[in-house]
């Protein structure tokens, strides 16, 4: 008796697609911490902090600006 194709068991291979996911990210790790991980790292610190208050570092600027003007 002859089984569907449907109905068959076919043939995945488990292993093989986790190695490959596995060695892919090692690579990217192995890229990602590479000569400037360091530069990045403390860019990224620098921006999380900033980003949330560019708006009142720009206000900031400017009022300071506007001071400078006046006084001299």
């Amino acid at each position: 008796m002859s089984v569907p194709q449907s109905l068959s068991h076919s043939h995945i291979d488990f292993v093989g697609s986790d190695f490959e996911a596995l060695a892919s990210h090692m690579r990217h790790c192995a890229r990602a911490h590479g000569r400037w991980f360091s530069l990045r790292s403390h860019m990224q610190r620098v921006h999380a902090l900033a980003a949330g208050r560019i708006v009142t570092m720009a206000c900031v600027a400017v009022v300071l600006g506007i001071g400078l003007f006046a006084v001299t």
